[in-house]
């Protein structure tokens, strides 16, 4: 099984932009968008053999998340514990016969951090949750994290220790979350590589240069590590400040 992630920074931007070209050819069996910035009925897909499943921020041309699966879910969720809904569209689950798929847009704490206690709030509920499902059967987390984890998951770590994103804060939440039973798929197959980013800048020269952050992931309950395949990034796909990343796993 081929599941995709990308943060497109807007849907309908990035359809502009070839968004639909790489979809079809990475023909992915599950689909995963973050900041799809729109509401209901501002974008018609036609992606044949796909079932879709939209979150939508309250505010317009605000945060969201999207899945596209090619296999119908046995349920889906677009909250936390008992809600099925939440106001900023930054949450979507599934489930299928052998794991839950769950899909984030984790928030930013903002460059000043006045969202830093919120999104450690909200990170102490997302691994609440997540914990929670892993007890049922075994779950893929995926998405926007919006942290770099460790000094390699970002080009200038000294100069940017304490910013938002790589605050101790929000990294030790990473830390408690793989702790609580969890595996960063790409840092278990590749541990030791460098300049493996999924986040630029738009200032120029800067993605040219590769100067940027690895904030996008996917996770995986500790008991499905030998079913990992492989996982991976194409840096060379436009249309966003983010570049999708993809996780190859075996449920057989």
């Amino acid at each position: 099984m081929r599941l995709v992630s990308w943060n497109v920074n807007g849907i309908r931007a990035c359809v502009k932009k070839g968004f639909l070209d790489y979809f079809h050819e990475v023909d992915a069996d599950i689909f995963c968008l973050q900041e799809t910035k729109l509401q209901e009925g501002q974008i018609e897909l036609e992606l044949d053999g796909y079932y879709q499943y939209w979150n939508y921020a309250w505010k317009k041309g605000y945060s969201g998340t999207a899945v596209f699966t090619k296999q119908k879910p046995l349920s889906v969720s677009y909250g936390v514990g008992d809600q099925d809904e939440e106001p900023e569209g930054r949450i979507i689950t599934l489930e299928f016969e052998s794991f839950y798929l769950v899909n984030v847009y984790v928030p930013n704490a903002k460059r000043d951090l006045t969202r830093l206690d919120y999104r450690l709030q909200w990170e102490d509920e997302i691994c609440a949750y997540l914990t929670e499902l892993d007890q049922k059967k075994p779950v893929l987390f995926c998405g926007d994290l919006n942290v770099a984890h460790q000094e390699i998951d970002l080009r200038n770590a000294k100069s940017n220790f304490g910013n938002s994103g790589f605050t101790i804060e929000e990294r030790e939440k990473m830390t408690d979350l793989l702790q609580a039973g969890f595996v960063d798929t790409f840092r278990y197959l590749h541990p030791e590589k460098e300049g493996a980013y999924t986040w630029w800048s738009y200032m120029s020269k800067v993605r040219e240069r590769n100067i940027g952050w690895r904030i996008d992931y996917f996770l995986a309950s500790k008991r499905l590590d030998t079913n990992l395949l492989e996982a991976g990034i194409h840096p060379h796909v436009l249309g966003s400040d983010h570049c999708p990343i993809y996780l190859e796993v075996d449920f057989i």
